[in-house]
């Protein structure tokens, strides 16, 4: 099947109902924090050790955001990119897709977290741990936190919900890495032309640079973005050896 470049400027199904489910999430957010309810606090995803986890967070998370220009900017890049995949794929292949990388780029997430965990716990009594493992979402909760640093590094990791579709739509950058590398970008800034190939290697390292560098207060899932990058890559290269055209 050919694909003309004017094909690629409309707005496919999958597409369409994915940005309106984030769409009635972010209201829905908005509605339940009118009446005192957090919602990101109920559909986020927090770490396994939290008491704050639940099994079904791991699906609705993603349909999660934190605020307006994160999901502006999350669902642009939806726009932008995932029609190309889903003109190439179809409906349910790019939908599976899309829901794999978020899931792979979570479970990126919560690894490094796991290892900054162990880095903080032996710095800690037991006392202490118990005391951010049994009051600290609370703590959370009230927009407060321990004054202890490394107790309120370990709240913060283990207390924090993550939110967002950013992994499934880094996972779909990097599938058009591999599809469409030579896409030719126009960016606003800088305000330069750039192969799309080209542009995804530079926001990775930065993504990559920004997580290893563990900024204080930054509160972006930055291995998050590196998940899904990667597994957008490694699971387009595997269906291309493979030739799993017909996947579904």
């Amino acid at each position: 099947m050919q694909y003309r470049a004017s094909n690629y400027n409309t707005l496919t199904p999958m597409v369409k109902n994915l940005m309106i489910v984030n769409g009635l999430f972010f209201f829905a957010t908005y509605v339940f924090t009118t009446r005192g309810v957090d919602l990101n606090g109920i559909l986020g995803l927090f770490h396994p050790s939290s008491e704050g986890f639940q099994p079904w967070q791991i699906l609705t998370h993603f349909f999660m955001h934190g605020g307006l220009l994160h999901i502006f900017m999350n669902m642009f890049g939806l726009y932008m990119f995932g029609r190309m995949l889903e003109i190439r794929w179809g409906a349910r292949r790019f939908l599976f897709f899309y829901m794999a990388t978020a899931f792979f780029a979570a479970l990126l997430h919560f690894l490094v977290v796991h290892f900054q965990i162990t880095s903080i716990l032996p710095t800690l009594t037991s006392e202490q741990i118990n005391e951010v493992y049994t009051n600290g979402l609370d703590l959370r909760y009230s927009g407060r936190n321990y004054t202890n640093t490394a107790m309120a590094q370990l709240n913060s990791l283990v207390n924090t919900p993550v939110v967002g579709a950013s992994g499934a739509i880094f996972g779909i950058l990097g599938a058009c890495y591999v599809l469409f590398p030579n896409t030719i970008l126009y960016l606003i800034f800088p305000p330069i032309p750039l192969r799309l190939k080209v542009a995804v290697t530079l926001y990775g390292l930065y993504e990559l640079y920004r997580g290893v560098a563990m900024t204080p207060g930054d509160n972006v899932a930055h291995f998050a973005h590196i998940g899904g990058l990667v597994a957008g890559i490694i699971i387009v290269k595997y269906w291309n050896k493979t030739r799993r055209d017909s996947f579904f």
